[in-house]
């Protein structure tokens, strides 16, 4: 392993405030006494890291901790100034946008969304909608973005020049080293550089962009500390079907970084005999995706004899789909008929993963995770006829929420990785 020592006192003074501040930023205040305790250093080399460190205002002095039970003159606390820089995360689909942007503890100070046409709301996978709405160019989805992340800074009572971070997350295929969208079936105007390239020119501050469902998974595994597992898959599900990979603790991207594509694996013998979709669905997702929920609703509603249910989907005309889960939830008989045949499909498919990558967990997100228990029950009850002992199976905590969470949290990592961790794993940190 190897192994870094320090060849003069910056690189020592650097290192130890990287350590310190790694330490503060994981609690409200603490004094300067504990501090060095905690991080192994001499109070005088503490207090030398934290002149440093306050000088650039990203540590804050306080008062004397006048509550301590110990003897002599009241500790001196400091804190983290969580407030010194802002992050900006973003999600992008083709029915809405969500922005949010939070302090450097991760604490959201402002959040919008906007509507966009071409389906409803939430339902993207990896690859976006097919909702038959109209499909907007990349110069508009940018034009309705910018004023989207203007409001919000104005909410959080900040601008541009206090990002220090942004990060947003698309459908289709993405090259996170560039910022280039390969492939972007649903939103096809995106293609290219345009988004990374016009939202660098406005923010002035470096751009992340990468799928969605990678980001909605590292989101799902912040915001929700028993979902930590080092062996997990997120699968977002909806008109589109993607899957996030989480193996030893770490998002697994593949050799082309489109590991996890769940909805191009043909399970099935009997398929269509030609695509039904103008956005080029795989074979999984015209099996369990939210155009033929919609179609199998509407069949049960007849064979069913329920012509209110049937009228009501008719009448929601693109929300069809949001119209059967919230029937779903309602416990709507055609709903559940509907929503049990491709519970039924989409259990093979974790059942391929589980051959696959064996994984401690599944989570199910997007559109789909709003069936909640009703749906986890049943896919258990399809799996339970595996040969083979399957994975945990729950619902994102999230939902629509967990891609720009995770843009939040990529975010912040980076931050982490160029200006608070200074030495990284296999280096001996230098005291």
């Amino acid at each position: 392993m190897e192994q870094v020592v320090a060849v003069g006192t910056q690189f020592m003074r650097e290192v130890n405030a990287g350590a310190i501040l790694r330490r503060l930023r994981a609690e409200t205040s603490m004094s300067v006494s504990a501090l060095a305790k905690a991080v192994g250093l001499s109070r005088q080399a503490v207090t030398r890291s934290l002149n440093a460190l306050a000088a650039e205002g990203l540590v804050e002095f306080g008062s004397l901790d006048r509550d301590s039970s110990r003897a002599g003159r009241p500790a001196q606390l400091v804190r983290f100034r969580a407030e010194a820089g802002y992050v900006l995360g973003i999600s992008i689909s083709p029915q809405e946008l969500r922005v949010a942007v939070s302090d450097l503890a991760g604490t959201v100070a402002a959040a919008d969304a906007v509507q966009l046409g071409g389906g409803s709301t939430g339902s993207t996978g990896s690859g976006g909608s097919t909702g038959s709405g109209d499909v907007q160019s990349g110069e508009q989805v940018v034009e309705t973005l910018l004023p989207a992340v203007a409001r919000t800074l104005e909410a959080a009572g900040i601008t541009t020049g206090d990002l220090w971070f942004a990060s947003m997350g698309t459908p289709g295929i993405v090259d996170p080293a560039t910022g280039i969208i390969r492939l972007i079936p649903s939103m096809p105007g995106l293609t290219g550089d345009l988004l990374h390239r016009r939202m660098k020119e406005a923010l002035g501050c470096p751009v992340y962009l990468d799928n969605d469902v990678k980001l909605a998974t590292q989101g799902e595994r912040w915001r929700d500390s028993e979902r930590r597992e080092d062996s997990l898959v997120m699968v977002h599900w909806g008109e589109r079907v993607g899957a996030g990979i989480v193996l030893n603790g770490e998002l697994y991207r593949g050799a082309s970084n489109d590991a996890g594509d769940v909805g191009f694996l043909d399970l099935f013998a009997a398929t269509p005999p030609e695509p039904r979709h103008p956005h080029g669905l795989g074979p999984f997702e015209d099996w369990v995706g939210g155009e033929e929920i919609v179609r199998l609703a509407k069949a049960a509603a007849d064979r069913d004899g329920d012509e209110a249910f049937r009228a009501r989907l008719d009448d929601a005309g693109e929300r069809a789909f949001d119209a059967v889960l919230e029937a779903v939830v309602e416990g709507t008989p055609s709903a559940l008929d509907a929503l049990d045949v491709v519970a039924r499909r989409f259990a093979k498919g974790v059942a391929a993963i589980r051959a696959i990558l064996d994984p401690r967990l599944v989570v199910i997100g997007g559109p789909l995770a709003r069936c909640g228990e009703t749906l986890l029950a049943a896919v258990r009850r399809h799996l339970s006829e595996q040969p083979l002992d399957q994975p945990a199976l729950e619902v994102s905590t999230l939902q629509d929420d967990a891609v720009v969470h995770g843009a939040l949290r990529h975010s912040l990592e980076e931050i982490e990785r160029t200006r608070f961790d200074l030495v990284r794993s296999g280096r001996q940190e230098v005291r």
